[in-house]
């Protein structure tokens, strides 16, 4: 199998890059979450980098994570691994940019959520549709309030619905949208960040997140723990992920 993520440097040592490499899905397994960790702890001292680009081969950013990593036998594994790669960029000292087209959904945008500029193709779609599923988004429960507002944040928790470029750009979810969004992020990386120095820039990224950074670790913490403890003790949690993978109508307990 090929590696699930392809990494370089770019703009002459300025310019960190990732690209999701596992088209159509870009599922986020333990695999690319992995492989995106290592990317980031390679670079965990940047250097002369002055930030992170990560976009996408094919057609669509993720899918999401992995539903089958999902179910009772894996998922504190996989949440503990995606939790901690979220963190790990949120403590990363340089802006991370995101280059979206097509599907942004579930773990793909939790992921996106941990980035600091996020350009979207017109025709992408973002959303958390987790609670489709019976379960909810861990890491966005934490992260969405930091972009938009709480009634915002819940509206698209509870309902799992998507939202259009146009849509995710008026409500902060999205900083631009462009025909060409990695082109987008290159410009604007040539035309803000490129010229500054890179410690100051790890400076400025510290200061403006000290305060988030502290609260964002103490959520994750607190929503992986409903999760698990919580949430996967229900009928309802395990018959919505099995009803998934077997493609058929959940029966809910309601319990």
């Amino acid at each position: 199998m090929s590696a699930p993520l392809r990494v370089w440097v770019d703009r002459d040592g300025a310019l960190l890059r990732l690209r999701l490499a596992r088209p159509k899905a870009n599922v986020l397994d333990a695999q690319m979450i992995a492989a995106i960790a290592a990317a980031f702890g390679e670079h965990r001292d940047p250097g002369a980098i002055r930030a992170a680009l990560v976009d996408h081969e094919g057609p669509h950013f993720s899918f999401g994570a992995s539903v089958e990593e999902h179910l009772p036998a894996q998922c504190a594994a996989m949440l503990a691994g995606l939790h901690a790669l979220l963190v790990a960029m949120l403590e990363w000292p340089r802006p991370i940019l995101f280059a979206v087209r097509g599907q942004c959904l579930g773990g793909g945008l939790e992921f996106a959520l941990a980035g600091t500029r996020l350009i979207v193709a017109p025709d992408a779609q973002l959303g958390q549709p987790e609670m489709k599923l019976g379960v909810f988004a861990p890491a966005a429960s934490a992260l969405l309030p930091f972009r938009v507002s709480q009634p915002v944040a819940e509206d698209l928790l509870f309902s799992g619905r998507s939202v259009g470029a146009g849509e995710a750009l008026a409500l902060g979810i999205a900083q631009a949208v462009a025909d060409d969004p990695a082109a987008a992020a290159l410009e604007y990386f040539d035309a803000h960040l490129a010229g500054k120095s890179a410690s100051s820039i790890g400076f400025a990224v510290r200061a403006a997140r000290a305060g988030m950074l502290e609260e964002a670790r103490r959520r994750i913490a607190a929503v992986e723990k409903l999760y698990l403890e919580g949430l996967m003790a229900t009928h309802d949690a395990v018959e919505g992920l099995d009803a998934f993978l077997a493609k058929r109508p959940a029966a809910w307990r309601h319990a």
